[in-house]
């Protein structure tokens, strides 16, 4: 492998990374890669159609909708920048990766996975407004309300991604090349570093503490006035219809939240890479394809709109 001096110090700086992947184990190769090609083809097109569905059902164009939209949006790039590349080190004996294809993946995998955190938070407050305010509901959520909700959840991400990797950048690899990951994710790469890494567990910290904790704590906040609200309607068919609208989003939170809070927030003496692969599986390829499905099945809505997408195709 090809490293270059660096001019201070007896360093050397490494210019490819050795991904280790999944496992190691030889007959499980095989079997991964068609069960995670067959996942990112699930995720691929049930993200894609969403986003397609509700970009051409007339009826679907409301802030709840477009936040779904967002975040089948942000499922697809963020199983795009993790899982091809995971493919490749089922069929191949050595996956390596360049430095600057690595800082480009970690880069895009952060801004992608704070703002689903944060989207997932935009959607609650939806929840909550649709519920315990409807007849506020198109003046609360109006489309600058919706737009300036959707510039803040991306900008969160790019703020994020910006300051763990510009940090990572000043972290010195030394001889160490091979992360135990399938992707450039911050704390396998912290364990290879030479150099201080104060500076980086701080803000992996901090950070993973606010764009987990807020986003949760305003889901939390925006469900308990909900079931207050809900537990007010007196028919039960109208407590049956708005728990409906919320299922599929609790489901959806818990899953991504559970996931990601055990991969960050566990104290390091704790925590272990190889727990990690499995809790990163779940909010990088798992969530993405499930929340598709979550969001069809459970949602009376999306149903119609793709019966009648069906009907339409079938009369041309």
């Amino acid at each position: 492998m090809t490293r270059e001096k660096m001019t201070q110090g007896n360093h050397s700086t490494v210019n490819e990374f050795i991904l280790i992947g999944l496992t190691k184990k030889p007959e499980l190769q095989l079997p991964l890669f068609l069960f995670f090609i067959g996942v990112y083809m699930f995720t691929v097109v049930g993200n894609l159609g969403m986003i397609l569905l509700i970009g051409l059902s007339s009826h679907l164009h409301t802030p709840m909708y477009y936040f779904l939209s967002s975040l089948s949006f942000i499922d697809l790039c963020q199983s795009t920048v993790i899982t091809p590349k995971m493919l490749v080190n089922f069929v191949v004996q050595k996956n390596t990766i360049s430095y600057p294809e690595c800082m480009t993946q970690l880069y895009f995998f952060a801004a992608f996975a704070i703002a689903e955190c944060h989207m997932l938070g935009a959607m609650a407050y939806d929840r909550y407004v649709a519920i315990c305010s409807p007849l506020l509901y198109n003046v609360t959520m109006s489309y600058q309300v919706c737009s300036w909700l959707l510039v803040g959840v991306y900008s969160m991400g790019l703020i994020g991604a910006t300051a763990h990797t510009v940090c990572m950048l000043r972290v010195l690899f030394c001889n160490a090349d091979i992360i135990n990951h399938y992707f450039c994710d911050v704390l396998p790469l912290l364990e290879l570093s030479c150099s201080s890494t104060f500076v980086n567990e701080v803000l992996v910290l901090c950070f993973s503490a606010f764009n987990i904790l807020i986003p949760t704590l305003t889901t939390l906040s925006s469900y308990i006035f909900i079931i207050a609200s809900i537990l007010r309607i007196r028919s039960s068919e109208g407590r049956a219809k708005a728990f409906s609208t919320c299922s599929s989003h609790i489901s959806a939170v818990a899953l991504f939240f559970g996931s990601t809070a055990f991969m960050y927030l566990q104290p390091s003496s704790v925590s272990s890479m190889d727990q990690g692969k499995v809790s990163s599986v779940f909010y990088t390829i798992i969530v993405p394809m499930l929340n598709p499905v979550i969001y069809s099945l459970r949602n009376k809505d999306v149903k119609l709109a793709l019966n009648k997408f069906l009907e339409k195709r079938n009369v041309l």
